[in-house]
Formats: structure tokens, C-alpha cells, sequence
């Protein structure tokens, strides 16, 4: 299928900023959603509708997210655009993985419910409305230098002084999803809508790695392993009480300690060839960024 046109709500948020880049890239034409205008005049004509919307730092999920979904359904029924969707791994709970698309939904926190609540809307709108929806699943997102990013906000923040830290079990292999790969998933996956089921869920495998294995990488490029502190989990117990953020991220914390992994058949049926962007590489773009200059780790 030849590029055509998408309107990328949330430009300037993670996934949103890379899928731009990503349709652009293909040649798309790229409209940008400026928050609070009308998003169904803005798809009018369009072909694909990316939601990349998402509060920031966890702000006020129950309310926002349910608002977000609403508005970008409305404007896909408008504009008869494909919606595309990405999704995240709360939705599984603590279910051990590996995690498939007919993996059921548990929950185990407030944002798994509030996800798949968010999911079954797509869904209705599929079966009662008649619209298309992508919703391509990746783990926790990998985009170096980012520090909305867990891995650069908490694991990696101090790496520039030879240190990381392990927000959980540092043997604990963990599904993650850089953020330009799946940004190129997305836009595969656009390209061949037409073949795809009404409601087309894909978990996109991304990488599996653990802490020690982020570890192993970065001794081996820079010649000298990273000190290893726990997180102090403790400190952000207290705070809750006073901090959204801490409390979101208190909620999530099993993620850090339960061993899981995205199932990637579905998504290699669909899109076969796609190499994913190995780790190596990924951990010289995080030193670059994150220790060049500074003194501390940098690749030797």
C-alpha cells in the first residue's frame, strides 16, 4: 500500500515524536494534532490516526485516559482514518510470561484495569462503529537520553559516575521496546492495513534483557563495570502520600521484579524480515548521551 496521509496526535510525547519521524521517513504525509483543537477537523482526509496521547508521568490516569480514548474514537469515526494504538504490558498483570496476544488480562494494579478498560473501548468501536484498530504492544520503552524513560530516569541516571541502579531483581529479564523500532513497526503495520483484522492486536517483541545484562554490555564496551545500588523503594513509600508520581511508580514496582518476556510470533507473521535494533548498539547511544563529556562511562 502506498503512504498516505496520518495525523500524529501527541508529537511531543515519546512514542508520538518517533512515529513522525518513522512516517515521514516512509514518506508519509504528516499532520500534527495541536491539543485542544478539533481532532476531527484535523484527520479530516486522513488514512491513519496515531494516538500517541498519554499523560505525562502517570498524571491522572482515570480521568485523562478514558477523555483521550473518547477523542480519538470520535475522530476516527468522523474521518473513516485507521486507528493506531500503542499498547503497554500492564494490561497482564503479574501473569508470568511469556506474553501472547490471547494472554488474558489481569489486574494486578489500578493502570492494568484503567489500560484494558481503555483496549475494550477500541474494541466496541471496531464492533459497533465499524472502525479499524492497530494496537501494537511493546514493552518498556528504550530511548536514549529520554528522561521520561524509566531506564534514564532511574536505572542509568548516575551512569556518567560509574554507577546504575536496580529497581528490582538485577537477574530479572524485562521486555522493553526501542522506541525507533517500534516506530518503524507502526508504520509497517500502516502500510498494510487493508490485510490486517478490524481490531489487530500485536505484541511486538522488541528486546528481553535484565539488569545484569545492561551491565555486562556497558563493561563490555567501556572497560569498566558500573557499581550496582539498589533503589531505594523506601524513600518513595514515604513520599506517596504527598507525590503523584511516587505513588504511580510504587504501583508498578512489581514489573521490576517479575521475569517476563513479549511473544513475538504473531508480529514476525505479519511483519517478517524486521530486525530489531540489538541492545549493543542501544547501550552506545545511551553512553554517548548520557556519560559523554561528563567524565564518567563512555564507550572505549
Amino acid at each position: 500500500m502506498t503512504p498516505g496521509t496520518v495525523l500524529i496526535a501527541g508529537t511531543s510525547g515519546n512514542f508520538g515524536r518517533h512515529a513522525a519521524r518513522a512516517f515521514a521517513a516512509a514518506g508519509w504525509t504528516v499532520r500534527r494534532y495541536h491539543r485542544g483543537t478539533d481532532m476531527g477537523a484535523a484527520a479530516e482526509g486522513c488514512d491513519v490516526i496515531v494516538n500517541g496521547l498519554n499523560p505525562p508521568m502517570y498524571h491522572n490516569w482515570p480521568v485523562l485516559i478514558p477523555r483521550i480514548t473518547a477523542q480519538v474514537i470520535a475522530a476516527a469515526r468522523s474521518s473513516g482514518a485507521t486507528l493506531l494504538v500503542p499498547g503497554t504490558v500492564y494490561v497482564y498483570g503479574d501473569t508470568p510470561g511469556p506474553w501472547h496476544e490471547e494472554t488474558p488480562h489481569r489486574f494486578t494494579a489500578r493502570k492494568s484495569r484503567i489500560r484494558s478498560e481503555m483496549e475494550a473501548a477500541y474494541r466496541r468501536a471496531v464492533d459497533e462503529d465499524g472502525l479499524r484498530v492497530i494496537l501494537l504492544r511493546g514493552g518498556d520503552f528504550l530511548d536514549p537520553g529520554n528522561p521520561g524513560t524509566l531506564l534514564d530516569m532511574l536505572v542509568l541516571r548516575r551512569i556518567a559516575r560509574g554507577k546504575m541502579m536496580a529497581t528490582g531483581t538485577p537477574t530479572a529479564p524485562r521486555a522493553y521496546a526501542y522506541l525507533p523500532d517500534m516506530a518503524r513497526a507502526a508504520v509497517a503495520l500502516a502500510e498494510r492495513r487493508a490485510a490486517l483484522a478490524p481490531f489487530e492486536e500485536v505484541n511486538m517483541p522488541g528486546l528481553t534483557f535484565s539488569i545484569e545484562d545492561l551491565r555486562a554490555e556497558i563493561a563490555a564496551q567501556t572497560g569498566r563495570r558500573p557499581a550496582l545500588a539498589r533503589f531505594p523503594w523506601l524513600l518513595l513509600r514515604l513520599a506517596a502520600p504527598f507525590h503523584e508520581l511516587s505513588r504511580e511508580l510504587l504501583e508498578m514496582r512489581y514489573l521490576h521484579d517479575l521475569p517476563h518476556r513479549m511473544a513475538g510470533d504473531k508480529f514476525h507473521r505479519l511483519l517478517p524480515g524486521f530486525a530489531a535494533t540489538p541492545l549493543s548498539r542501544i547501550v552506545t547511544e545511551e553512553l554517548a548521551v548520557l556519560a559523554g563529556g561528563q567524565g564518567g562511562l563512555r564507550a572505549a
